[in-house]
């Protein structure tokens, strides 16, 4: 059977989901209805929800894969092969086969494939009340916006020279008519993104919103406030960002609570986070195990990252970045020993350094700009800075946002080469701006399922 984007996800699904476990939507023989005819009520909708968001957790998303990819391709972590992970990716030196470029792009499409299940039933008669309906169907469009927003960043040749307009295939149907879908080109997903945004704040209610654990109508402003700024739409990352600040639900954690915020969930800064626990987790192969230990280990910090730090900064504490067998390792993000944090996926923090580029790059004179840069490192022990640069909003959301994932997302969308600080732990060489390894491959999978779409440049 051919194993294409669309058919990812099975065919069947059960009813009645009370789990947030991956079996939630595997079908046994208990549940067997066919999914057109499986969800009758809100809490049937809710049960797919709870799927979709599950599989965001996996290993292969933001479980752990995709955050160290942003870590490894960077100047900010090496993979030291402790194990034998991710050496592939450091050294951007993938092909068609690889296991990373495959399960990610085959997971993150399962994902869209569980948010288009819910947004299939908009319209339909559903038992249970219409704005909680519809408050799932919103988070199931900002669901889909962010995972393809994740695929282009990861697929997109938009930084490559000469190949600048070739997006990803934008799949907005389960089990439609078009079972070989085209690559879209960049502008096109991007639309599509935009879209899928401003119809899930059409559909929810902030009355609505509840736990961080689930996307809320200040989570879809954020993935807008992320998304504008790899576009370079400045004023729409300042309304989406006005629409966070101004709503007061939410500050920049203190310093003197910044090393125990990683060990808590649902934090003050806290807009959306994907929930894990001591029973529901992904075990060795979660982002605690890869950065530290003995087993794996595989992920640990280069020095120049540490340097970058002001005296006093606890985000560079003995507690946050230090020794470990030999390692300067991040100690501090994702500590759990029972691999049970939450990962944040959207930070308060973010979209304060969202707004104060955004001010900066419409207006480089305006004073908003330095004041908003500067309310990060008042809370972290750092130093205040004088001016505002670009070079200065990078540094700042690189001592932030280490270990999460940013970095080389950052570098590419400013047109920088991958900076080459330790040609012995960077495999990848430090590659220019432009180079084609500055996107994935697209898999060989979907390449002999899919005659519709086209492999990378340099692939």
């Amino acid at each position: 059977m051919k194993k294409n984007i669309y058919i990812i996800l099975i065919v069947l699904i059960g009813i009645g989901f009370q789990s947030c476990t991956e079996d939630s939507l595997e079908p046994t023989l208990a549940q067997n209805k066919d999914v057109e005819t499986s969800i009758n009520n809100v809490e049937d909708l809710q049960g797919v929800l709870r799927g979709a968001y599950n599989r965001m957790t996996s290993s292969s998303y933001y479980g752990r894969d995709f955050i160290i990819y942003g870590e490894v391709r960077s100047d900010n972590c090496y993979a030291n092969g402790n194990s034998g992970r991710f050496l592939t990716a450091a050294a951007m030196d993938m092909g068609e086969t690889d296991g990373y470029a495959t399960d990610t792009w085959t997971q993150i499409y399962r994902v869209i494939a569980s948010a288009n299940i819910i947004i299939g039933k908009e319209g339909a008669e559903l038992e249970g009340d219409v704005g909680e309906i519809n408050q799932v169907i919103g988070q199931a469009y900002a669901i889909r916006a962010l995972a393809h927003f994740d695929l282009l960043k990861l697929y997109g040749q938009q930084n490559v020279s000469g190949e600048g307009t070739r997006g990803i295939p934008y799949i907005t149907e389960y089990k439609g008519e078009d079972l070989a879908p085209a690559r879209k080109t960049v502008a096109e997903v991007r639309s599509m993104i935009e879209a899928d945004l401003s119809k899930a704040l059409s559909l929810m209610s902030d009355a609505l919103n509840g736990s961080k654990e689930f996307i809320s109508t200040y989570a879809v402003y954020a993935i807008q406030s992320r998304v504008a700024l790899y576009f370079g739409d400045w004023n729409t990352v300042v309304s989406a960002s006005e629409a966070i600040i101004n709503s007061g639900n939410y500050s920049i954690i203190p310093q003197a609570q910044y090393v125990a915020s990683w060990q808590a969930k649902q934090n003050v800064n806290s807009i959306f986070e994907l929930a894990f626990s001591s029973v529901d987790n992904q075990n060795i192969n979660g982002l605690q195990y890869i950065y530290r230990g003995s087993n794996y280990g595989d992920i640990r910090v280069l020095p120049d990252l540490a340097s970058i730090f002001d005296a006093g900064d606890v985000r560079n504490s003995p507690e946050m970045i230090g020794m470990e067998l030999g390692y300067l390792t991040n100690l501090g993000k994702y500590p759990a020993t029972d691999y049970s944090d939450n990962i944040p996926i959207f930070r308060y923090e973010e979209i304060i350094l969202n707004y104060a580029e955004a001010l900066f790059r419409l207006n480089p004179a305006d004073p908003n700009a330095l004041t908003y840069l500067n309310m990060i490192p008042a809370q972290r022990g750092a130093n205040a800075y004088t001016t505002v640069t670009e070079d200065n909003l990078l540094q700042e959301r690189r001592r932030e946002f280490c270990f999460e994932g940013f970095r080389f997302d950052d570098l590419a969308r400013t047109g920088r080469d991958i900076p080459l600080v330790d040609a012995l732990l960077q495999t990848h060489g430090g590659p220019s701006y432009g180079s084609y390894n500055y996107a994935f491959p697209i898999p060989r999978v979907e390449l002999n399922a899919n005659a519709n779409i086209t492999q990378n440049a340099g692939y």
